[in-house]
């Protein structure tokens, strides 16, 4: 069995602070892709940059303190890609492509639609990181693939994936057309790990808002997501969000895949 975990850190030194190695050590993960690392590694300390039993790449934004994304496998990955080929996706450090064997392990921060003012300005750009990410991946997974896309998805798919679905129909994060998107990704075929093993699960979050109480009333939102290719589906044995940790204003999420191939 191969575990995959992901992580929404919301700044890797702070999370460290508050028990991000521990948590490490202990998650029995095989792969581990982080996001919102919001720092370079010479910025970091030796066991944040280099922890013990890990191999591990960063992806920083070139805004300091913005955004960037991490990978740590227990093994070496056969190849390492982190750009989508467009500057204005890339300068931002959101995408980690590893491959292991045959297997395809996409890292991902996707862009928030929220502009400076809260305005949704950036909605139109994060739906156009959607569409050049899928147009990249979905030849891996036409062609058999196992993929496996995890990371901060920044969207609700559907209703039962948030506590308060009505209030937020104008809120980036459940806007129409991001819900459109990710639904588009599941007519592709790609199947969303947690709901395919946990289809009526309601109040099952990984992002809460930093208000007092809020997360202790657990009115959050399911934003951290693993969409899989059909190859990769066939594997899943399990997923799960670890709502029980703490340290960011999201939680870890995983899945296990039954079976992974070296070769084809």
């Amino acid at each position: 069995m191969l575990r995959i975990a992901s992580w929404n850190v919301n700044g890797l030194r702070a999370c460290g602070q508050k028990g991000f190695g521990s948590w490490l050590q202990a998650c029995g993960a095989d792969i581990v892709c982080l996001q919102e690392t919001r720092a370079t590694p010479d910025q970091l300390p030796d066991d944040l940059r280099d922890p013990p039993g890990w191999h591990v790449a960063f992806r920083p934004a070139e805004r300091l303190g913005y955004s960037g994304v991490a990978i740590l496998a227990r093994q070496p990955w056969d190849e390492l890609h982190t750009d989508l080929g467009d500057p204005a996706f890339d300068s931002e450090g959101r995408l980690q492509l590893a491959r292991f064997g045959r297997l395809w392990v996409a890292g991902v921060y996707f862009p928030n639609g929220n502009g400076k003012e809260r305005d949704n300005s950036r909605v139109p750009y994060k739906l156009a990181f959607y569409q050049a990410l899928q147009a990249r991946l979905q030849p891996l997974a036409d062609a058999g693939e196992p993929v496996v896309v995890i990371g901060d998805w920044n969207t609700a798919p559907a209703a039962i994936d948030l506590a308060r679905p009505k209030d937020n129909e104008k809120t980036s994060g459940y806007l129409p057309e991001e819900r459109a998107e990710v639904a588009r990704w599941l007519a592709l075929g790609w199947v969303d790990a947690f709901r395919h093993q946990h289809p009526t699960v309601t109040g099952a979050y990984s992002w809460w808002s930093q208000r007092f109480g809020v997360r202790a009333k657990n009115v959050g939102w399911r934003i951290d997501l693993s969409l899989v290719s059909p190859t990769a589906a066939k594997q899943l044995s399990g997923a799960g969000i670890a709502a029980e940790i703490q340290g960011s204003d999201h939680c870890p999420i995983w899945l296990d895949l039954a079976a992974y191939t070296e070769s084809p």
